[in-house]
């Protein structure tokens, strides 16, 4: 097993497509898996490892510029990432797209919509693209994101695409997962007021209202541009109005996304965000690990005992919580 792991990490840094999907297949498997399996545990954290030194060019880790997109169904998040795609290879940057779907409810894997309009790049070596089941997980993203992140870090890619479930208001994660948060919206969809609603207008970093050839598409402008103007924050997103299935505003998109890196670069509010990022991370991960070190060692009966010490009386939820982890 051991072998290969390193094989796939090799493979990997080398930048072999085949490889990359396995290596991500793996860490997806090894993480639904950790809580309950030592050795899936293992697994991941072997992987990680291998991926947090230089590679082989010398190319240092967690180098890639990070880009979140999320809005709600029908906004056109992944034609505009399409679109996107194009551009960037148009400089000759090497992209990746974790395309986040929906899980079926019969298979529990990737709906895969976002692959079927992205298959314009799907022969591109420079681009690789990958759909990842959501498995329940709320916030828009799937368990494994940030693993897969890594991934497409150590095969070079340069940018990485990130595209949200986009199935509800709870889509705020990717704000705290990339460098530049895109929120998509379209006229005629109401979706100023629910954005205003999810919180979504303090993620958003640019704002693109797609379908900008539709009717309302300046009204919904007009809408974003006065509840922006309440914002007190030194960075003021801007809007961009695109037509993503023509391929308009793909330039004008393009550098609003460069502005914003540039003023993380400057700030310093770069390195902030990425060091919040690894916290967070970090935290995630530790929690999952006390989670399923307490079901290890107490099981099921010892939480549902406690459960009836609180219901009857004997106990209030934090003693009982206080008293679960002491016995760890």
């Amino acid at each position: 097993m051991a072998d290969h792991v390193e094989e796939l990490i090799a493979g990997t840094r080398a930048g072999r497509p085949r490889a990359v999907a396995r290596l991500i297949s793996l860490i997806e498997r090894a993480a639904a898996e950790a809580a309950a399996d030592s050795a899936a545990s293992a697994t991941l954290r072997r992987v990680m490892a291998g991926l947090a030194t230089p590679g082989p060019d010398g190319r240092e880790p967690y180098r890639a510029r990070v880009i979140g997109l999320t809005g709600a169904p029908g906004v056109g998040k992944s034609t505009t990432t399409s679109m996107l795609v194009g551009e960037l290879r148009r400089r000759g940057a090497k992209v990746g797209v974790l395309a986040v779907d929906p899980s079926s409810p019969f298979t529990g894997g990737a709906l895969l919509g976002d692959r079927v309009r992205m298959q314009e790049h799907a022969t591109d070596p420079g681009v690789f693209i990958r759909s990842m089941a959501s498995r329940g997980h709320l916030g828009g993203l799937a368990w494994a994101t940030p693993q897969a992140l890594r991934v497409l870090d150590a095969a070079g890619c340069e940018v990485i695409l990130v595209e949200t479930v986009g199935v509800g208001q709870a889509e705020v994660d990717i704000a705290g997962l990339a460098d530049t948060t895109v929120v998509l919206l379209a006229p005629g969809m109401g979706d100023g007021v629910q954005a205003a609603k999810a919180g979504v207008m303090e993620i958003g970093d640019v704002f693109v209202v797609n379908k900008a050839d539709r009717e309302g598409a300046q009204a919904t402008i007009r809408e974003l541009r006065g509840m922006l103007a309440l914002g007190t924050a030194p960075w003021r997103p801007p809007i961009v109005a695109t037509v993503a299935s023509r391929g308009e505003g793909a330039a004008d998109l393009l550098a609003a996304l460069d502005k914003h890196h540039a003023y993380l670069a400057e700030s310093g509010e770069l390195a902030r965000r990425r060091h919040a990022r690894a916290r967070d991370e970090i935290e995630q991960i530790a929690v999952a690990s006390l989670r399923a070190r307490i079901v290890r060692v107490h099981g099921d009966r010892r939480l549902d005992e406690l459960a009836g010490r609180v219901l009857a009386g004997e106990t209030d939820p934090y003693s009982a919580a206080a008293e679960l982890v002491a016995g760890l």
